[in-house]
């Protein structure tokens, strides 16, 4: 093998189809070569046996199948496991694998860093990198499911849901997401359904749309803030797109979603977006407008956020406005904390790019409304 070999976990099963289609060999062949690597997790070519000897001897000299190493592996005391990837450079990311009693989830990180930057996110903090290839991608679930389906000993399938809820904003890097979402899906790979994965959104209005057409999945959308006026600082996305912007593509994305709701993220900030009318304020800004569901994700915090999570008896008022008024609210238990697995905790160990004297301490979040363009 060349160092220049393609890792073939890059392609979903049209790009594998190709690939092999320029090494003279038919649709069937990469059919199966596909089976091999996402259903059996084999990665030596000389181990699939019911591949041709000629095909074998050709993959050995220009392709791979190669994981991702792994940095540090966590076990939280409820089952919770997280792993930090390596991804060169310095960089790292983290997948989170989430067991409970009627599923089995995998969080999955689609850039290094990331760019939105969200007051609340610890992972914002650390800046940007770069976006992960498909390669990366789809490493991470081709990693933890063979490596769970071992310490199991057990052939079906581990990992029943996906949730693009890791490091980064999985619609920011869009070209590698598509064909890593195929995968996923296809009936050769891992075969789950469109309902079972989930992309989480900070609200990328423009590739929302184009999801909705190229690979419409379970979305979920980071919301936060009841107005623009409380969005605009807790994520600064919002002052390009807009919440009015923001609810139309979701109204539009529900025509090929597999669910007909979406979920609505809150992460509850105390003093900061938990009051009861501002509860009220989200269901005037909802209700009868967008079929949702609403999770409420208490904020795990850290210090450089200048934040606190809401208190509990806080969350459950806010819960029950949004119950009274028809509206499907869960609240989210909290998972792997004792491992900085929960949602957004994860940073990994990429170096941080944000300014030392801004990590030290974070002004006050301001209530004001930036001029908008064409306003």
């Amino acid at each position: 093998m060349t160092d220049n070999a393609t890792n073939l976990l890059g392609f979903d099963l049209d790009g594998l189809v190709a690939f092999c289609q320029q090494l003279g060999e038919k649709r069937f062949r990469a059919i199966q070569l596909y089976r091999w690597i996402h259903q059996r997790g084999v990665a030596d070519f000389g181990l699939m046996t019911d591949l041709a000897k000629s095909l074998r001897d050709k993959l050995a000299g220009c392709a791979k199948v190669e994981a991702l190493r792994v940095l540090t592996e966590q076990r939280s005391a409820d089952g919770t496991i997280k792993w930090l990837f390596d991804v060169g450079a310095g960089d790292a990311v983290e997948a989170v694998f989430i067991p409970e009693d009627d599923r089995a989830t995998l969080c999955i990180s689609s850039q290094a860093g990331c760019a939105v930057g969200c007051r609340f996110c610890s992972t914002g903090h650390q800046g940007f990198s770069r976006n992960l290839s498909t390669a990366e991608i789809v490493a991470q679930l081709w990693f933890a499911e063979h490596q769970l389906r071992r310490e199991r000993q057990r052939d079906e399938r581990v990992i029943s849901n996906i949730v693009m809820m890791g490091m980064g904003e999985p619609l920011q890097n869009y070209s590698a997401l598509v064909p890593a979402l195929k995968t996923f899906l296809d009936d050769h790979a891992y075969g789950l359904s469109r309902r079972r994965v989930t992309v989480s959104t900070s609200g990328v209005v423009p590739m929302i749309e184009r999801l909705q057409q190229d690979c419409p999945v379970a979305l979920a959308v980071s919301l936060h803030a009841p107005s623009d006026l409380l969005r605009d600082p807790l994520v600064p996305l919002n002052r390009k797109y807009p919440i009015a912007e923001l609810l139309d593509a979701c109204r539009a994305y529900l025509a090929a979603a597999p669910r007909d709701f979406i979920t609505f993220e809150y992460c509850m900030l105390d003093g900061v977006n938990d009051s009861v009318e501002q509860a009220r304020e989200l269901v005037r800004l909802l209700k009868g407008k967008v079929p949702c569901k609403i999770n409420l994700i208490p904020f795990n915090p850290f210090p450089a956020s200048g934040l606190t999570c809401s208190p509990r008896e806080r969350v459950q008022a806010f819960a029950e406005v949004l119950i009274q008024a028809g509206i499907v609210t869960t609240v989210r238990k909290t998972r792997g904390d004792d491992i900085d697995a929960a949602c957004g905790q994860l940073a990994g160990e990429v170096q941080d790019r944000t300014n030392a004297s801004q990590r030290m301490t974070r002004a006050p979040i301001v209530l004001h409304r930036p001029q908008r363009a064409g306003s």
